[in-house]
């Protein structure tokens, strides 16, 4: 199932979403808002497991792990 919603964004976010749309093969905003929000979520999960393994365990390198998935991102494909 799926929801319709409606977002305002600036301008200049548009133009980068357009761009990155059509720079995709196949893609669309909507494609590229889904992708987005997806690697966001994964992103956010990793942060509070790391934050749940520290708080709980002896996990001193697991700070290093987070910042690592920071800077690269898993892809969605």
């Amino acid at each position: 199932m799926s929801t319709q919603i409606a977002v305002r964004l600036p301008d200049e976010l548009v133009t980068y979403l357009d761009e990155i749309a059509r720079s995709e093969p196949g893609s669309s905003r909507a494609a590229v808002i889904r992708a987005a929000l997806e690697r966001d979520r994964r992103v956010r999960q990793a942060e509070r497991d790391v934050r749940i393994l520290m708080e709980t365990g002896d996990y001193e390198d697991f700070e290093g792990l987070n910042d690592y998935a920071r800077r690269n991102p898993t892809p969605l494909d």
